[in-house]
C-alpha cells in the first residue's frame, strides 16, 4: 500500500511538473509574440493567436492566459530573446536547441556545459541547421472534414502533407505541415474556411537520419533530456532516427 501511495504520488508530481512546464513555456510565447507583433489584441496578431490557441490546447485556465497576456504587455514583464543553438551530441548526432530566455549569458553557459558534460560539442551558428528543414505544423480535428478535397484546397497555400495524427489523449487529428514561411498563411486560410485549429507549432525536421546501437543512443538520450529539463530550454531536435 505504501509503495502504491508514493508510486502514485511520483506520478501526480511529474504530471503537475510538465504542466507547469507547459504553461510557463505559453506565457513565454506569448510575450514574445506581443514584442514581435506589436500588439496585445490577438484579432491584429496573428502570431498572439496561435500562443493562445496552444494555450488552450494544453488546458491552460483563461484567467493564467489574460495574466500573461497582461503582464507582457505591461510594465516589467520580462524580456524574452528567442535564440538556437546547434552541436552534436555524442556520435555525431546533430542538434538543434531552442530557447528563449530573458538572460542570454545564463542559457549559453548553461547549454555549453551541458554539451560538454554530456559528451556534446556546441557548434557555431550553422554548423547543423542546414541538415534540417524548419517546418510549420497546424492540427485540427477531421470531423466534418473532406480529407481530399482539403489536401487540394491547400496545395496552393503551401501545403507539405496532410496526415493523420493523433493528440496528447489519442485523439485523433489531422496534421497539416508547411514550410515554415508558409506557416502564418496557412492558418489564415484555414480561418477563413472557418476550419477550428487545435494546436500549432514549428520544428525542425532532418533531411536524413543516423541510425546508432541501443547503448549509444542513450548517450544521445541523456543530453537531449539534460537540456529539455533547462528551464530556457523550449525545444530539442536531432537527426537521430
Amino acid at each position: 500500500m505504501g509503495r502504491a501511495f508514493e508510486k502514485r504520488k511520483s506520478t501526480i508530481f511529474r504530471r503537475m511538473d510538465r504542466v507547469s512546464k507547459q504553461f510557463a513555456k505559453i506565457a513565454k510565447d506569448i510575450a514574445i509574440s506581443i514584442k514581435g507583433g506589436g500588439s496585445s489584441n490577438p484579432d491584429a496578431n496573428p502570431t498572439l493567436r496561435r500562443a493562445i490557441v496552444n494555450a488552450r490546447a494544453v488546458n491552460m485556465p483563461k484567467d493564467k492566459i489574460d495574466a500573461a497576456i497582461k503582464k507582457a504587455s505591461g510594465e516589467g514583464g520580462a524580456n524574452y530573446e528567442e535564440i538556437i543553438y546547434e552541436g552534436y551530441a555524442p556520435h555525431g548526432i546533430a542538434v538543434v536547441v531552442e530557447a528563449a530566455t530573458d538572460n542570454v549569458t545564463r542559457t549559453a553557459a548553461n547549454v555549453r556545459a551541458t554539451f560538454k558534460f554530456k559528451g556534446g560539442n556546441l557548434g557555431t551558428t550553422g554548423s547543423v541547421a542546414f541538415m534540417f528543414s524548419r517546418q510549420g505544423i497546424i492540427r485540427i480535428s477531421p470531423e466534418g472534414v473532406d480529407r481530399d478535397a482539403l489536401e487540394l484546397d491547400l496545395i496552393d497555400h503551401g501545403l507539405l502533407t496532410l496526415e493523420e495524427g493523433e493528440g496528447e489523449k489519442g485523439e485523433k487529428l489531422l496534421e497539416i505541415r508547411t514550410a515554415y514561411t508558409d506557416w502564418g498563411s496557412m492558418q489564415t486560410v484555414l480561418e477563413a474556411r472557418k476550419i477550428p485549429v487545435i494546436s500549432t507549432t514549428s520544428e525542425y525536421v532532418p533531411a536524413t537520419t543516423t541510425e546508432l546501437p541501443e547503448d549509444k543512443v542513450d548517450e544521445v538520450l541523456k543530453m537531449v533530456a539534460a537540456l529539455e529539463d533547462d528551464d530556457d530550454v523550449t525545444n530539442v531536435y536531432t537527426n537521430l532516427a
